[in-house]
């Protein structure tokens, strides 16, 4: 007996030793985190806390794995999210086609007001909301504002779009016949953003999504998942406010695992992806398999030439800023530099000198013009990309090194010397390196352009105007953006964005992109009391 009250005794000793020590770790962790710290409080004006829930589908839960968001310009913690299991992927999938019934009898203006006040609400945290983008992702502070800009502009331009949405009346060859097209909502829009853009990416998809009539599931990048919550709790206010299902606009934080069953469940009309062409081509079969829709945004090679003729006052600025801007962290990023070769050297000469005054520190510092990668590991891929290119022939011309600071900071680097055809040139490495080509006749210039697998944006810089229509047209560049005198990066939300190959083939924003979120019906009514047949067929 006593031996017994002598072990029980030894092990609740034992058990409150340990829970001490976890609630020590525990302690020291939340101590730890930047959100405690009274330099980043403005966090908590976006409703974020030490510990954050991951999924939202009208109500906000999570029991899944706990990941720790960490700030890439110094590799400190910020805060915790719990992710979704696969159960609760499956609960939020019901919840959200259920709110499908009641959004969808919604008439299109009306769906048109509620994303009216989705952007009004983002207008009036736009800059803590751009400031945390800034800390989680690690682009520049006014980058980050830029982007929610960017879902508001989308907002404003949905607004429009849904009192303007609809089908031609077509000419009907047959008497007392109407022939006219039904467009209706898909269902079910799930999402899938990358890091590069957590919050830009899913407001295109998000408020053309709803004004159609769709509902929305999310899954942003596991590395940015306070910048997903954020946003959804935003978002879940106006649906609140208007006494609307939270379920219309839900998300799951997650991984593979959540990715995986997006893409392979039939219960999602319709999948729109964005991220790198490896992963882009997994999920386009995943979803095909099953004689899915898909929306897929993937990667870019993308390349700004320079002709003889070109204004140079105009072609440094862009294609630095094209080449540097987010840390060369878009997939609009130029990756090639093709110059004309009376001109090669006064411009390597010239942007070179540039990139050593390009501004390295901290994203959120206002003087700052290029912040860190996202992470360790494309750092990593930076210095493997670098000496692949060395030994490929490339020369370095300026930078090639790690930053010798906290953070995830290298150098801008310029790479000549390399045939275009060599294999790191044809590999789009979402790095800050570029590779300068030297051609000598449009017609070179214009294939190495399309010689890639990507095709997603492209620029020339020219004064020739048939140069130009060359350009724009059938011989020209096979991108789905096709630039003149601009660079190949900072599209308008007015113009449809998307790429050709490899890139993927989907369009999302502006233009007729709304399509991609609708299903097309053709119609014929037949109002007479006669029952003539198409092309004149008799059957009697």
């Amino acid at each position: 007996m006593q031996r017994c009250l002598t072990l029980t005794l030894a092990r609740h000793s034992r058990l409150l030793l340990r829970n001490k020590f976890v609630n020590c770790q525990h302690s020291a962790a939340m101590s730890g985190l930047l959100i405690n710290q009274p330099k980043y409080s403005w966090l908590k004006e976006l409703g974020l806390s030490e510990d954050n829930p991951g999924v939202y589908n009208g109500s906000w839960g999570g029991s899944g794995e706990v990941i720790t968001s960490y700030c890439p310009a110094n590799n400190e913690p910020i805060a915790r999210v719990t992710q979704a299991t696969l159960a609760e992927y499956e609960e939020t999938v019901q919840k959200t086609k259920e709110a499908w019934k009641a959004w969808a009898d919604i008439p299109a203006p009306k769906r048109g007001e509620i994303v009216r006040q989705i952007g009004d609400a983002l207008r009036k945290k736009i800059k803590v909301l751009g400031s945390l983008v800034s800390l989680e992702m690690g682009k520049i502070y006014v980058e980050g504002v830029g982007e929610v800009q960017e879902y508001v502009d989308v907002c404003d331009y949905a607004v429009g779009l849904s009192r303007m949405i609809g089908g031609p009346i077509l000419p009907s060859e047959r008497p007392g016949h109407a022939l006219i097209e039904q467009w209706n909502p898909v269902g079910l829009v799930g999402i899938i953003t990358a890091f590069n853009f957590p919050v830009a990416v899913y407001g295109w998809n998000n408020a053309i999504a709803l004004i159609c009539g769709n509902v929305c599931l999310w899954k942003g990048a596991p590395t940015t998942p306070l910048t997903s919550v954020a946003v959804t709790k935003i978002v879940a206010e106006v649906l609140e406010q208007n006494n609307l299902p939270g379920a219309i606009c839900s998300m799951t934080c997650g991984g593979a695992d959540i990715g995986t069953a997006m893409a392979k469940d039939e219960r999602v009309d319709l999948l729109s992806f964005t991220g790198s062409t490896h992963v882009g081509k997994m999920v386009g079969m995943m979803v095909q398999e099953r004689f899915g829709r898909k929306l897929l945004e993937l990667g870019g090679n993308n390349a700004l030439i320079v002709f003889e003729d070109a204004d140079l006052n105009l072609v440094v600025p862009s294609a630095v800023f094209a080449s540097v801007a987010t840390a060369a962290q878009r997939c609009t990023t130029t990756r090639r530099l093709i110059l004309h070769e009376t001109v090669h050297d006064t411009v390597v000469e010239r942007i070179a000198k540039a990139f050593k005054q390009v501004r390295i520190g901290d994203p959120w510092e206002p003087s700052t013009l290029y912040g860190p990668l996202h992470t360790k590991e494309a750092v990593n891929q930076y210095l493997k990309a670098i000496e692949q290119a060395k030994q490929q022939g490339g020369k370095v011309v300026c930078g090639g090194k790690v930053v010798d600071r906290p953070g995830n900071y290298v150098e801008p680097t310029i790479i000549t010397g390399l045939p275009h055809n060599a294999p790191i040139v044809q590999t789009e490495t979402f790095v800050p390196i570029l590779y300068i080509l030297k051609f000598k006749t449009e017609e070179e210039a214009f294939a190495w352009n399309n010689e890639v697998k990507q095709g997603l944006s492209s620029s020339i810089f020219t004064k020739d105007i048939g140069r130009v229509f060359r350009w724009l047209g059938p011989k020209g560049s096979d991108c789905g953006i096709v630039n003149v005198n601009i660079p190949t990066n900072g599209a308008e939300i007015g113009g449809a964005f998307g790429g050709e190959k490899h890139t993927g083939g989907g369009r999302e924003s502006g233009s007729d992109s709304w399509k991609q979120y609708m299903r097309r019906s053709t119609c014929t009514i037949n109002y007479s009391k006669d029952l003539p047949l198409a092309q004149g067929i008799k059957f009697e």
